[in-house]
């Protein structure tokens, strides 16, 4: 295949997957609001539990149907990502219900900080001038958008501490596993979602008392909210292999910039369902500055020196097997 053929589908697929992630993205927060709002299902860990439980029904049979191939995962790197992955659902929500809405959307914002640390530190990432300048014009437009009332209190900020490392080693973690190990999207979920599914609705229903005062046994289901926690659940499918698949063909920062498109649509959205309220001049001026700095980030990070490993990371567990040398390892030097 001719290279402009290779870059063409390469780009095609890059915005297929950043597309599915965006959708089901936005179609979750959408779904979910109306679950918690309408319907008052205000158990927001335990649903995450169902969520990853119905992943894994999802790759199990993806793995009958012969669509997974078997492929391995260490016991001490499994448990490794679970923990940060369930310190950050459950970081997220006692940040929530402990901070201002200003100060949690200010800790979701340094999460692109810190996973610049993480990448700096640990794959020896070098970003050029114009990359680190898009990304601080992409925090300015969010912040804009999103920040209002700022409080602080001493056991909120230690839960947004725990919440922004644990988000960020999470996501780290879900593309260093893809290329250490060679697994694909589906194998990570595979492998992942069983031990989140299992750990979640354990904990889960103890932790949404702790929060809500309400317990999940006691809820009063009934067909329109069990509907709707059906589709949750579904669209989540999606969700949780989109963020796989869009974090491992990139990496946690550029899913983590790029990723605040989402939160411009919900928006927009907001302004479509709730009319002019949550609309004005700040916030539209912080969208077009948001939108400036992902369009910057795309093309700065895209060209060569805008965002380079200075060394090469550790061998892949297939390299270090056959001692060959994959696509993945060849491209290195520019991610």
């Amino acid at each position: 295949m001719a290279p402009s053929s290779k870059a063409d589908k390469k780009a095609a697929v890059d915005a297929a997957a950043w597309m599915f992630n965006v959708v089901t993205s936005v179609g979750i927060i959408i779904v979910n609001k109306a679950l918690m709002a309408t319907y008052g299902f205000s158990f927001a860990t335990t649903l995450t539990g169902l969520h990853f439980a119905t992943t894994t029904l999802m790759t199990v049979i993806l793995r009958w149907l012969g669509y997974i191939q078997a492929s391995h995962l260490p016991l001490p790197e499994l448990l490794k990502f679970v923990l940060f992955a369930n310190f950050s659902i459950v970081g997220m929500n006692v940040s929530l219900m402990w901070n201002s809405v200003g100060f949690y959307q200010i800790a979701k914002l340094s999460m692109i900080p810190v996973s610049c640390l993480l990448e700096v530190v640990l794959d020896k990432i070098r970003y050029s001038r114009d990359t680190k300048l898009s990304i601080a014009v992409v925090l300015l437009g969010v912040g804009v958008c999103t920040v209002t009332d700022v409080s602080v209190n001493t056991r909120g900020f230690v839960a947004a501490i725990i919440a922004v490392w644990s988000t960020s080693l999470q996501q780290y973690y879900v593309h260093f596993l893809q290329r250490k190990y060679s697994l694909s999207s589906f194998n990570l979920l595979g492998h992942t979602a069983p031990a989140q599914a299992g750990s979640l609705l354990v904990v889960g229903p103890f932790l949404d008392y702790w929060l809500t005062t309400k317990r999940v046994d006691q809820y009063d289901y009934n067909l329109a909210s069990t509907i709707f926690i059906i589709l949750s659940c579904s669209i989540a499918v999606g969700t949780n292999l989109s963020q796989f698949i869009c974090i491992g063909r990139f990496t946690a920062v550029s899913f983590q910039v790029l990723g605040h498109m989402k939160t411009i649509l919900v928006l927009i959205m907001g302004f479509f369902f709730f009319g002019k309220e949550g609309l004005n001049m700040q916030v539209v001026l912080g969208m077009i500055i948001a939108v400036i700095g992902m369009i910057w980030y795309g093309n700065a990070s895209s060209k060569p020196g805008g965002k380079e490993r200075r060394s090469h990371t550790l061998p892949t567990a297939r390299q270090q097997k056959h001692g060959g040398l994959t696509d993945s390892a060849e491209h290195d030097g520019k991610v």
